[in-house]
């Protein structure tokens, strides 16, 4: 029996719309509960006082430094790098052997497990670089990690700018870099921002590698070389090793707050931008 094309279409779209809600209830969920388990525990005190008993009371102020600097660091060296390589393979490289084995070489380093770009930074970076366990070295290790992903976001941005115009710009007699900075760039903006949203989110929640190349200090630091922790590994720590249930409850609030913020910072000055241009 020939089912219509009509109910096809709303069998569909009830089903889609089923699992969009389903995901989207279990995230609400989650987030919902950590904060219910969380948010009491924070206070002024919480959040800029030292820890102390390996975590059990006092602060979390040193995480916090550690979970800003390690992702900042992680953006500035990645952000460049990934933006200039997307750059390059859309408006300045024609497709080839070699464009399509780079984009297939970073397809793969996606997909890699974060813990393998730990193992990969504690050797290089943290041994044979002799940097030590230290914000230098989980940085970098995260830069390597979240840049394939920026690569891609920011070169399907790129690519899906009309080629009309380039051609415009090209016929008023703009050079390629020119047409690149001053109408391709502006038009993927929203692409590239969030490959580099994605990229930051990605770089606060990783535990693997931070373990294995910033190490878990609970001290101050006091500069680039010395050693931190961020709120997701303190929170994995503190779960695991059954020191407070508490302050890993209110760590973990701390950190969906953070992530939060970040994103609708970004998304709020994206969209800001794009209004300016309109």
């Amino acid at each position: 029996m020939r089912v219509s094309p009509k109910y096809t279409q709303i069998g569909a779209v009830t089903i889609l719309g089923a699992a969009t809600a389903f995901t989207v209830a279990i995230l609400i969920f989650i987030i919902i509960f950590v904060l219910e388990k969380g948010l009491p525990v924070l206070s002024f005190n919480f959040l800029f006082t030292n820890p102390s008993d390996m975590g059990r009371s006092g602060g979390i102020l040193p995480i916090l430094i550690g979970t800003v600097l390690l992702p900042v660091l992680a953006i500035i060296v990645a952000a460049p790098l990934g933006i200039c390589t997307s750059v390059y393979l859309v408006e300045f490289t024609l497709e080839s052997r070699v464009t399509r084995l780079i984009r297939f070489g970073t397809d793969c380093l996606a997909g890699v497990p974060s813990i393998i770009f730990g193992l990969f930074g504690f050797i290089f970076f943290v041994t044979i670089l002799g940097m030590g366990w230290s914000i230098m070295s989980g940085g970098l290790s995260l830069a390597l990690m979240i840049l394939p992903t920026i690569i891609r976001t920011s070169e399907e941005a790129i690519r899906a700018v009309p080629k009309a115009y380039r051609e415009v710009s090209f016929s008023l007699g703009a050079s390629r870099w020119q047409t690149v900075r001053k109408v391709v760039l502006p038009n993927a903006l929203p692409g590239v921002v969030t490959g580099v949203v994605l990229g930051i989110g990605r770089s606060i929640e990783e535990t693997a590698v931070v373990i294995f190349t910033a190490g878990s200090s609970l001290l101050i630091p006091t500069s680039l070389f010395d050693s931190t922790r961020t709120m997701a590994v303190h929170f994995y720590i503190l779960a695991r090793e059954g020191l407070s249930m508490e302050n890993a409850y209110g760590t973990a609030a701390s950190l969906i707050i953070a992530v939060l913020i970040v994103n609708l910072t970004a998304y709020w000055m994206m969209h800001r931008f794009i209004a300016k241009r309109n």
